[in-house]
């Protein structure tokens, strides 16, 4: 399959899947790959013939959006952004928290991955702000839209290679080896939960004191599902909340009521006022 062709394809097809060609720019070799392989698992020649399939059986529309699912993780990806979560966004969400009747905080990890992210929240919270809010609990929900990718966050072990950005000592203390692989011990997995869901679909039934959304939606998908995206968010994280988005990623335009938190890192506090692009 030349490269041209996959990205005509592509070009037209992702549009009917709510998502856009920018975000697959540089990593359309391996949706590519991907799609070369399910045609040669179907016996089909070329792509047109794979186009004549998906207009007759809607069924491959879901398997072709599997396809496209591009689920890079690892463990403090962006340091920077897990080094003021420790130092800034947690405590300060510790200190609200410690005034409740359940002082809990309540954080949504949207597409997951294989779970490295709510882990890495995990970690954050007991290498920093833990030891002086002994009260609080951190509380972290994990989704994705991949079953496979739930899974494999819930068996929490792991490859060194997703591991190449968190801090020593902290590998040191939430891993144990097994088997060749980096298993998170059994304290970090407490308060952490996984579930299968479709952000562009679904959201969970809840509000949140921090929601990490980091390149998914403001990557992948078209720009009117960013705006709807963006708007579930708010009304899904409480006012005073963070909201973490990717280090290239931006908030789509128009009003919304948030505004950033720290510097100039991709980390937004939700205000009660509506704020303008």
């Amino acid at each position: 399959m030349k490269d041209s062709d996959c990205v005509a394809f592509l070009r037209a097809a992702l549009p009917r899947l709510g998502l856009r060609w920018p975000g697959f720019r540089k990593v359309r070799g391996t949706v590519c790959k991907r799609l070369g392989r399910r045609l040669r698992a179907l016996g089909l020649g070329d792509l047109e013939a794979y186009k004549a399939l998906l207009e007759a059986d809607p069924e491959e529309w879901r398997r072709l959006d599997a396809l496209c699912r591009i689920p890079i993780s690892r463990f403090y990806r962006d340091r920077k952004v897990f080094e003021a979560l420790t130092e800034v966004v947690l405590p300060a969400l510790a200190e609200r928290a410690s005034g409740r009747p359940q002082p809990r905080i309540h954080c949504w990890s949207a597409g997951c991955a294989s779970g490295e992210e709510a882990y890495s929240l995990a970690i954050a919270w007991s290498s920093g702000a833990a030891a002086r809010y002994p009260k609080v609990r951190v509380g972290v929900l994990g989704t994705d839209a991949d079953p496979l990718m739930v899974r494999r966050a819930e068996a929490a072990c792991y490859g060194g290679g997703t591991l190449k950005d968190l801090p020593r000592a902290s590998l040191d203390l939430a891993f144990s080896r097994e088997d060749g692989l980096f298993c998170l011990r059994e304290r970090f997995r407490s308060g952490i939960r996984f579930q299968l869901q479709d952000l562009r679909r679904e959201m969970p039934d809840r509000r949140f004191d921090l929601i990490l959304c980091r390149n998914l939606a403001f990557t992948y998908f078209d720009p009117g599902l960013q705006e709807s995206v963006l708007s579930r968010l708010e009304h899904h994280l409480e006012p005073g909340g963070y909201l973490v988005i990717g280090a290239h990623e931006k908030l789509p335009p128009g009003p919304h009521r948030f505004r950033r938190a720290v510097g100039s890192l991709p980390i937004f506090v939700r205000a009660e006022a509506e704020f303008r692009a």
